[in-house]
């Protein structure tokens, strides 16, 4: 979609700020990353059906007894995600983003899952789909994804959250893996991000109705708006939260911030939402930071 100059201003106001306050920081940025990891592997694995709560994921992360029985696959499901965003955020500042790259991240995911569909794409019969959406056939795969890395490595004219979704909108509908094709596309879009120098995001489970009307959209109509807005607010609400870790702000829940401010807690919401006030999610609670 055509973006605005206020979304750029925006987001590159927001940028600029960023870059500004974190010098000196990293350790404190480093930490906010790490405390991201469950709930990112949470959600990305609860769009694929997971049944592990964010408190199981946590859990399972740390090593720690849950206490209901899981199944195996849940838990390497989570532990290897874990290890692959990981790897991405270290990963990024060396190389540019590569097809060998793109099957080792899912040979890390996929392995003891399922070795024998672990880091290559799908071959010869093997085809999939996702809804009514039937993936192209397994003898493309490879031609195309050279074409949406070279298009998107070659585009210096269009912004960067167009080349960002319309990337994964492209490799989702490739879906050139037998398993793990939207846990690692999701773990692409923060490498992508990474490169140019912006924190991850998280693409959340509560949003994932319109995550998956992105692809219709596209899909149907080749319309990139539902999926560019959904990057977007992911973007900035990563900026503001690092930004207020940064400025050394005190964070108090939403709920407690309408008390003080004399407003509904359901108008503060939908400003959060919409990403008009500074605020974030931690562990899907919404806060902010006050002076």
């Amino acid at each position: 979609m055509p973006f605005s100059i206020s979304i750029k201003e925006k987001i590159g106001a927001l940028k600029e700020v960023y870059d500004r306050l974190k010098g000196g920081k990293e350790s404190l940025l480093q930490l906010i990353d790490e405390t991201e990891i469950a709930d990112s592997v949470y959600n990305s694995n609860a769009i694929e059906n997971s049944t592990l709560t964010l408190k199981e994921t946590e859990k399972i992360l740390l090593e720690m007894e849950v206490s209901r029985d899981v199944s195996v696959r849940e838990v390497f499901e989570a532990k290897n995600l874990a290890r692959v965003m990981e790897y991405v955020k270290r990963k990024a500042k060396e190389e540019e983003l590569s097809e060998p790259l793109i099957l080792l991240l899912h040979e890390m995911l996929i392995t003891t899952i399922d070795e024998r569909i672990a880091g290559r794409f799908r071959k010869e019969n093997e085809y999939v789909r996702v809804g009514a959406h039937i993936a192209p056939p397994p003898e493309h795969i490879e031609r195309r994804i050279e074409e949406i890395l070279v298009t998107y490595s070659s585009d210096h004219i269009n912004y960067f959250i167009d080349k960002i979704s319309r990337f994964h909108l492209d490799f989702e509908t490739l879906h050139p893996f037998n398993d793990g094709n939207g846990r690692i596309g999701r773990v692409l879009i923060n490498y992508q991000l990474f490169r140019l120098g912006f924190p991850g995001v998280i693409i959340r489970d509560k949003e994932k109705k319109v995550y998956y009307q992105g692809f219709t959209e596209y899909r149907n109509d080749n319309r990139t708006k539902t999926m560019d807005r959904l990057i977007i607010l992911a973007i900035t609400e990563s900026l503001h939260k690092r930004i207020t870790y940064l400025k050394g702000q005190t964070i108090i829940s939403l709920t407690e911030h309408a008390k003080t401010q004399e407003k509904s807690s359901h108008t503060l919401l939908n400003a959060a939402r919409r990403q008009t006030i500074p605020a974030f999610r931690e562990k899907g609670v919404w806060k902010i930071g006050i002076a």
